[in-house]
């Protein structure tokens, strides 16, 4: 896949182009931001959304929009739409599933060990002895869900509100969060980007869960904090960590974490649908609000995601 900027805006308009040939698409730099009516975007310039009187919708180009509402002039009157095409939850669960087992049979321990050239013997655990608690039981991590009861992991999960998922236990509220992390062998953070959520995986955090746990993070970067992180795993009270979101991004090539033991590092690419799919999704949902349909996932700032 291209990059971003105008190497990516080539993917995006080919893909565009292909799909939905009557639309007018144009490069930020290009275009007369009075005649915009549609705009998809990543993590926009500051003020430039603003400066767009005409404009309908936005289309986050990834599942996040934290970058988007951040800027202090994002027109909150406009709606602003997530990107949620059906490949995405797919995915999550691929990545989740991928993972939990990674962490389960020390993965990490046995890459470290290829690259010394060192044979080790060690046993591992099975997934029905693993309990899994899911953060954030939107449809990625419903998705998920499903996907590592498939494997045999029991698992439970804690949200805002009930969401009474086939063979998921519910908890239920800042109230429950204890009794959650009480039960939880492997957490899976899937938590959307709220003030609420900020810096949620943290030492306290950590130090209710049973010694030992194990961390997987494909939520949001400003989520957890690293030494923190660092610091239980040093200390034994997590077991392992799978972490694939940062703030900020990318993380810096001198970070300690990138030469942990027990921390396995990905960029990002948890779920992110290649530009065809996302383009095929946004093509779609323009077609729908032309004819007086909108998109489910529309962001509300009340709730903060």
């Amino acid at each position: 896949m291209k990059s971003g900027g105008r190497a990516g805006f080539e993917e995006w308009l080919e893909h565009l182009a292909a799909l939905a040939p009557a639309l007018r698409v144009q490069y930020w730099e290009d275009a007369d931001p009075a005649a915009v009516d549609y705009a998809l975007v990543w993590d926009p310039e500051p003020g430039r959304l603003a400066a767009m009187p005409g404009l309908r919708c936005i289309f986050g180009a990834g599942a996040g929009v934290d970058l988007i509402t951040r800027d202090p002039d994002f027109p909150r009157h406009i709606p602003l739409v997530r990107m949620t095409p059906p490949g995405a939850a797919q995915r999550m669960g691929d990545y989740v599933c991928w993972a939990a087992l990674h962490l389960l049979r020390q993965g990490r321990r046995m890459a470290l060990s290829q690259a010394r050239a060192v044979w080790e013997d060690f046993s591992c655990a099975s997934a029905p002895d693993i309990r899994v608690g899911i953060m954030g039981l939107g449809v990625m991590g419903a998705r998920a869900a499903a996907m590592l009861q498939g494997l045999g992991f029991p698992v439970h999960g804690w949200s805002r509100s009930e969401k009474r998922l086939p063979g998921v236990t519910d908890f239920v509220g800042e109230a429950a969060l204890d009794d959650f992390l009480r039960v939880s062998d492997l957490v899976v953070c899937l938590l959307p980007d709220t003030l609420a959520t900020q810096g949620i995986l943290g030492t306290a955090l950590f130090a209710r869960l049973p010694r030992g746990a194990l961390l997987i993070n494909a939520g949001r970067g400003r989520q957890q904090i690293l030494p923190d992180i660092l610091a239980a795993l040093d200390e034994g009270q997590l077991g392992g960590a799978v972490l694939d979101v940062f703030d900020p991004e990318p993380l810096a090539a001198d970070d300690p974490a990138w030469g942990h033991p027990l921390l396995t590092i990905t960029p990002h690419v948890a779920s992110l649908p290649p530009r065809r799919e996302r383009a095929a999704w946004v093509a779609g949902c323009i077609a729908g609000i032309e004819a007086g349909h909108w998109p489910e996932k529309v962001y509300n700032p009340g709730l903060g995601y």
